[in-house]
Order: structure tokens, then sequence, then C-alpha cells
């Protein structure tokens, strides 16, 4: 086990270099130079527009310039702004071009809305796609199988920034049903204004995956209620509920670890709609505008953090797996 974790873990870490001078090579080699963002369409001179690459540091060589990246992430870095000296200590991603700030600082000031959105969302759509899934295999062909099955569809079909523009609009701006949403820091604003700015998009969220989740379970459940182990267990006389909680839930659940796994850790990468739609200050919303400004310091930290999440994700689920299913065995 010791061994495939830390084979697993250095090739995540080769994977988060690829991705790092991708970024990089994407960022310096496209057709966008990222100082006219900073530059006045009016005052725009081509000595000012120098100007800028120097004091943002573009003038030097690309590959200068990811050296003292990768140095920042490992030991640190100081990055003069004008007259102001900003310290930036290990893991460091830079200075944002446009706010000149510590980006490590900048996205952990974000990272608790983004935390929230994931964690509800995904406490939300797990309650509800995994327990309707087992429901309508318990009832298979039955009409409430086929409801949750069609209703599942419909919900899977409609975009979902068009199912989260439409909930924002009509539930809060035109209905007033739900409060206004946004973040409101839980240990300071209180455990009540907390949820209640979150509340809708935690709905939104749950409803829309929950569709997935709902048709995987229900599908892994009916394999697993098929197999020789349950009619073991039926034989012997056990309970249906405890046939099905305890024998075939514990095959059926495998699958959905897999879309678990992933779904959160990109969810916890930005939720780039939902925080644009609902106005709430996480690290997608945070990457969105990064986009818009060419402020790469930004865009490479929040492609990193997203990067990471995916290569931890991977490594809980396959773990989890030899857990909960005896057959696996990771060497």
């Amino acid at each position: 086990m010791f061994g495939y974790i830390l084979r697993r873990l250095i090739s995540g870490v080769l994977v988060l270099l690829v991705v790092s001078v991708a970024v990089f090579a994407l960022f310096f080699y496209g057709p966008a130079d990222p100082a006219i963002a900073y530059c006045p369409e009016t005052r725009c001179t081509p000595q000012r527009l120098d100007n800028i690459r120097t004091s943002l540091g573009l003038d030097r060589p690309a590959a200068e310039q990811y050296g003292e990246y990768m140095k920042g992430i490992v030991a640190g870095n100081d990055f003069q702004a004008g007259a102001i000296t900003i310290k930036c200590p290990a893991p460091c991603l830079g200075v944002s071009f446009k706010l000149r700030v510590n980006v490590t600082d900048y996205l952990m000031e974000r990272f608790p809305a983004t935390l929230s959105i994931a964690v509800g969302g995904a406490v939300l759509f797990l309650l509800i796609g995994v327990s309707s899934g087992i429901y309508a295999a318990r009832r298979r062909g039955t009409l409430a199988d086929r409801a949750i099955v069609g209703a599942s569809l419909v919900i899977f079909a409609v975009p979902y920034y068009l199912f989260a523009l439409l909930a924002y609009l009509l539930l809060i701006s035109q209905w007033g049903i739900f409060p206004e949403s946004g973040y409101f820091p839980l240990f300071t604003d209180g455990p009540v204004a907390w949820a209640k700015g979150l509340l809708l998009a935690w709905l939104v969220i749950g409803l829309t995956s929950a569709t997935q989740y709902a048709r995987f379970s229900r599908g892994s459940m009916i394999e697993s209620l098929n197999e020789d182990y349950v009619r073991t267990a039926r034989s012997k006389g056990l309970s249906e509920r405890r046939v099905t909680m305890r024998h075939a839930l514990r095959a059926a659940v495998v699958p959905v670890v897999t879309i678990f796994g992933l779904e959160f850790a990109t969810l916890l990468a930005g939720t780039v709609f939902t925080e644009r739609i609902f106005d709430i200050q996480g690290i997608g919303l945070t990457a969105l505008n990064a986009i818009n400004t060419r402020d790469l310091p930004v865009i490479s930290a929040t492609v990193l953090i997203a990067a990471a999440f995916i290569v931890i994700a991977n490594l809980f689920v396959d773990i989890i797996y030899s857990v909960i299913d005896p057959r696996v065995r990771l060497t």
C-alpha cells in the first residue's frame, strides 16, 4: 500500500509540473499580449506598453519566469512592486499582476466560499441521488421507478447554467422565495446567515448532480441484488432491508465513489457558473476574472489547485476502493 501511494504521489507531482508548463506556454505564446489588459486604450503608446511589460516582469524570457515561479512554490520568493517589497513564503504562487497581492493568500481567502458550496452541494446530491437510486432499484419496473428515472433524465437534459440562472431569477429576484444569495463567513456572521446565503446554490447543485447518482445507484444496485451472495443472504432468512443495506449496497456503492471523488474535486476547484450566477466570491469566480484580465499568476494558481484536487481525489478513490471492495488490492 505504501509503495502504491508513493508512486501515485510522484506521478501526481509530474502531472502538476506538466500542467504548470502548459499554462505558461499557452499564456506566453498565445495570440494575446497580457500587458494590453493594463494599458488604457486612449493612452496606450508603444513606450507605455513596454513600461507595463517591464513592471510586470513580462520582458524577461519565459523560461526565467517559469523558474522563478517554481522556486517560489518550493522556497518562497520576494517580489518588488514599485517601492514595496511583497513577501511570499512557500508555497508561493506568485503575485497578482492586477492587485499586487500574494496569490496564495488571495486564493485562500476565497477558498472557504468554494469549500462551503462544494460540501453543501455534495451532501445534498449524495442523499438525494443515492437514496432515490436505491429506492428505484428495489421497486424496479413500478411507477415509482419510472418516475424517478424520467425525472432524472429531464433535469439532466437541462444545461446547468440555465437551470441555475432560472432558479436565481425566479426564486430570488422575482418571487423572493429564497433570501439574497452570497457568502457570509461561518465563524464571523454565524451559521444561519452562512446557510441562508448558500441555500439556493446548494439546492441547484444538489438537484442537478443527483440525477446521475440516481441512475448510477439504480443500475449498480439492480446488478448487486441479482448476485449469488445476495440470493444466499435472502435464503438465510435475512430481512430485505438488511440484505439491501448490508450486502448489496457495499458492492453497489463502488462506482458511485468514483464519480463522487472526481465531482467533489471539480467542485473544490471552482464552481464557475454557480459563483458567477449567485455572486459568491470563490475560486471559480476569481479564475474567471483573472482570465478576463490576463492575470497569469492567478490563472496558473487556480489551474494548479484544480489539477491538485483531481490528483488527490483519484488517489483517495483508489484507497477507498480497497476498503469497500475486498476484491480490490493495491500493489
